[in-house]
């Protein structure tokens, strides 16, 4: 799963560094919240296991977490103008598509 977070955030970054232009902050909000809820519900799922399974889940959600800063800092590093990208690239940028 790491991987695929890792290629689908390089993939992101391409698009919006192509864009270029002034950076938009919300943006970069939305994909932090997004990997944020993820984790958010792994460690909601983790709080029903026991044992390793619990360990195992709470890395994931702490591995997602991490992934949420660095893709949000990401984006606002890349400074897009996220105003002349469609509401396509925005949702892929976003959820890693």
């Amino acid at each position: 799963m790491r991987v695929s977070m890792i290629a689908a955030l390089g993939a992101g970054l391409l698009l919006v560094s192509a864009c270029g232009g002034k950076g938009d902050d919300k943006l970069g909000d939305q994909a932090h919240d997004a990997l944020e809820n993820k984790a958010d519900a792994m460690d909601a799922a983790a709080g029903q296991m026991g044992g390793t399974d619990k360990a195992l889940m709470e890395a994931k959600a702490k591995t997602t977490r991490a992934a949420a800063d660095a893709k949000e800092e990401a984006i606002d590093d890349a400074d897009v103008n996220a105003d002349a990208m469609s509401d396509a690239q925005k949702n892929a940028v976003i959820n890693g598509n």
